[in-house]
């Protein structure tokens, strides 16, 4: 199989890569790029652990080829904190005790993210309503869904989020 060169940001850098065309996604966050906070939990499209953002839009990076991201601009759960600091989304989830095993939590956030991006003051049912894509087997989604009503509440406060 003939390997594909293709340019894709990521958080914020450049990457020139050479991929196969059959690569998902994922697999080059994870494998290439060593971004393992990318979660593979089915890898059917149907729990949401591999939530990435995309040109600002949540996807599943399982099933998406690396190929066809080629120009775009990904969010990863790595990118949203600035250095040391932790973006709002990541601090609700820990304050609101949202966190358990944490294996489905970065999907959960990248999903919160796409919906603030689109929706700046969601309600709780749409927050609902978008995080029931995500699959979680220890929370629940009670206190995830507080965890976003929090954030959106921070980050309306600070300008740079």
């Amino acid at each position: 199989m003939k390997k594909v060169d293709i340019k894709i940001n990521v958080n914020g850098d450049w990457y020139e890569l050479v991929v196969n065309p059959s690569d998902r996604l994922i697999d080059v966050l994870r494998d290439q790029l060593d971004l393992s906070g990318t979660k593979e939990g089915c890898g059917e499209g149907e729990c949401g652990a591999c939530t990435v953002n995309i040109d600002g839009q949540a996807v599943l990076s399982c099933l998406m080829l690396a190929v066809q991201v080629d120009g775009g601009t990904i969010l990863t759960i790595e990118g949203l904190q600035k250095g040391a600091e932790l973006h709002p989304l990541q601090k609700a989830f820990v304050s609101e005790a949202a966190v358990q095993c944490g294996f489905c939590t970065p999907g959960m956030i990248m999903a919160a993210k796409a919906l603030i991006n689109e929706e700046p003051e969601p309600d709780e049912d749409r927050i609902r309503k978008n995080l029931s894509n995500n699959l979680c087997r220890c929370t629940g989604y009670d206190r995830p869904v507080k965890a976003v009503l929090k954030a959106v509440k921070d980050i309306k406060g600070d300008i740079n989020a």
